[in-house]
């Protein structure tokens, strides 16, 4: 009767070997209790007795389990489980030819103009992790000739952060420009990456003229990209003295921590 309890249940031969002992534990318990309900000539011997409804749940719970057949439950690198095979061609190509502008302006025309739209903003987002963002470009000016494509601020948004943060701020800027004459506005995190960008980049000025664009935005500021210029503009008192006014109207309640007068050279 066990032989037949098992079969009937029929688990998967992948089944753990706990698995296996318990119901095998749990047939011989049920045989034993339905024998030891009928007459007994064992004196003293008590009878063990199952819950019946405690069983039918644990044999209904069993039958909907689905076990791990041991292949892999996913990708070993992030974003791979929504790129394609052929997306992943295309980047494996990029990056192979990107050192010879010729034989790469052939290959997008040949590879990245044949790939869906998924699989294209997928390559693109690929390529902005890997911090590879002078391809990401060309492929985003791809994108900007398709049929399908609508301006996004958030693909403008994460190609001029992946810019900045490599130091390509002509490129950054050339795409600010173009995003701005579609009448899109980033977000804090653009602003103050970008920002960022051109201070490390050493040029305040143009740090400036972003912070400028910033107020203009319809969106409401926030602290931390006047904290970073706060913070950049250090050497420039009097670029810094202007932020912290500005800093000072929206953020009332906010303190500006102003270092000592030798650091700026006033004494």
């Amino acid at each position: 009767m066990v032989i037949g309890a098992v079969s009937r249940f029929k688990i998967p031969l992948f089944a753990s070997s706990v698995v296996l002992r318990d119901l095998l534990r749990i047939a011989i318990i049920k045989e034993s209790s339905s024998d030891s309900l009928a007459p007994s000539s064992h004196v003293g011997s008590k009878p063990l007795v199952l819950n019946p409804h405690f069983y039918d749940a644990f044999t209904s719970s069993l039958k909907r389990c689905h076990y791990h057949d041991g292949r892999p439950r996913g990708p070993l690198w992030r974003g791979k489980k929504l790129i394609g095979k052929e997306a992943l061609f295309v980047i494996l190509g990029l990056k192979r030819l990107k050192d010879d502008e010729e034989k790469l302006n052939k290959f997008i025309k040949t590879h990245v103009v044949r790939l869906l739209k998924m699989d294209m903003v997928a390559v693109l987002n690929e390529l902005e992790r890997q911090e590879e963002a002078t391809l990401a470009v060309k492929i985003f000016r791809v994108i900007q000739k398709e049929d399908w494509y609508k301006p996004d601020v958030y693909l403008y948004k994460d190609l001029i952060i992946a810019l900045a943060k490599c130091k390509k701020m002509d490129d950054a800027m050339l795409l600010w420009e173009s995003m701005r004459k579609e009448n899109l506005f980033p977000d804090s995190q653009a602003y103050t990456e970008v920002i960022r960008g051109f201070l490390r980049y050493g040029c305040p000025a143009d740090a400036m003229n972003i912070y400028e664009d910033m107020k203009k935005s319809p969106d409401p500021p926030e602290e931390l990209p006047f904290r970073i210029l706060l913070k950049g503009l250090l050497p420039h008192p009097l670029l810094r003295n202007r932020v912290k006014q500005d800093f000072e109207e929206i953020f009332p309640d906010q303190h500006v921590y102003d270092l000592p007068e030798e650091i700026f050279g006033l004494r």
